[in-house]
């Protein structure tokens, strides 16, 4: 898709689309919610109620939290490639570095695109 038909609003609700069917698609379930904004030359993207019920309670032990973050990072992790193709495809930029993170006590999982050049800059 070219850059140029989107307003920045436009792309951030298309990426957090994208992102919630990627979801469905490749880990089998979605987030409840997703915003995404992009600020200069990254994506940070906020996908909320991602936890199950049975990883919330397994949250509740410090070994069974651990578990839950570096199972959910390692499916994240392992999808990599195709979610930096999906964003390239949205946003026509390469992804230079990607970091991720989950909070176990709010559901909430934070991605972060820093991209090869200034995205909202583009969108101006």
């Amino acid at each position: 898709m070219e850059i140029q038909k989107w307003t920045k609003g436009s792309l951030e609700a298309e990426i957090s689309k994208t992102l919630t069917q990627w979801e469905k698609d490749y880990l089998g379930r979605g987030s409840v919610s997703v915003k995404t904004d992009i600020i200069r030359n990254m994506v940070i993207v906020s996908l909320n109620g991602i936890l199950t019920p049975a990883e919330y309670n397994l949250c509740h032990t410090l070994e069974g939290l651990l578990s839950i973050k570096r199972n959910r990072t390692g499916l994240v992790e392992s999808g990599r490639e195709s979610l930096t193709s999906l964003l390239k495809d949205l946003t026509g930029e390469e992804t230079v570095s990607f970091h991720t993170d989950i909070s176990t006590r709010t559901g909430e999982r934070i991605m972060i695109f820093k991209l090869a050049n200034d995205l909202q800059k583009k969108l101006s």
